[in-house]
């Protein structure tokens, strides 16, 4: 494992995961704003490690891994914590979909690596759109309440629905994806 600056960014993020689970199910009146501060935090080492890593020509096979597991991670802690603390249908749902999706399509992920296939179910533009309403919805969700009468946590749960949606459409697209391939690979003597 190479430690360079993208690594270390991603390493921090995976340090704020039980930190971020902890703090949000404190009962402390300021659990929410910190619980905000520290997967903002995530949401920005996030881009920046990946921006970084192709800045300073610092890519590598660990960060490639890692990266995406310490995202999945972190959103799902969030949406657990969140539906503890809020049990309803209306918001596990959304999370369910999420967490499921983020479990299948890495597994999806890896095997097509295994048959040297990976290229095929990168990570596209909607995958891309999906992320920043998931992480906008979440931060919102986390504030926990609304703020000078903007309804924030009824735009946080339409949004976490947005990114449901498109993480059941960006997960057909995979499996389209990898439908061929495999026809591919079964087909090949």
């Amino acid at each position: 494992m190479q430690l360079n600056t993208p690594n270390i960014l991603t390493l921090l993020r995976i340090v704020m995961i039980p930190v971020l689970g902890l703090v949000f199910l404190l009962p402390a009146p300021w659990m929410n704003v910190f619980a905000v501060v520290i997967f903002a935090l995530a949401a920005v080492t996030d881009w920046l490690d990946g921006y970084l890593a192709r800045k300073l020509g610092q890519t590598s096979a660990f960060g490639a891994f890692l990266d995406p597991v310490a995202d999945k991670l972190i959103v799902a802690v969030a949406l657990v914590a969140l539906v503890t603390i809020h049990a309803s249908p209306w918001l596990a749902v959304p999370a369910a979909i999420i967490i499921g999706r983020e479990i299948a399509v890495s597994a999806l992920r890896e095997w097509m690596a295994e048959i040297g296939r990976r290229a095929s179910v990168k990570v596209n533009v909607i995958g891309k759109i999906k992320t920043v309403a998931q992480m906008v919805a979440i931060l919102v969700l986390l504030a926990g309440h609304d703020i000078a009468g903007i309804p924030l946590q009824t735009i946080g749960l339409w949004l976490l629905y947005v990114a449901a949606a498109l993480t059941l459409y960006s997960m057909i697209v995979y499996l389209i994806a990898a439908w061929r391939e495999m026809q591919h690979v079964d087909s090949t003597p």
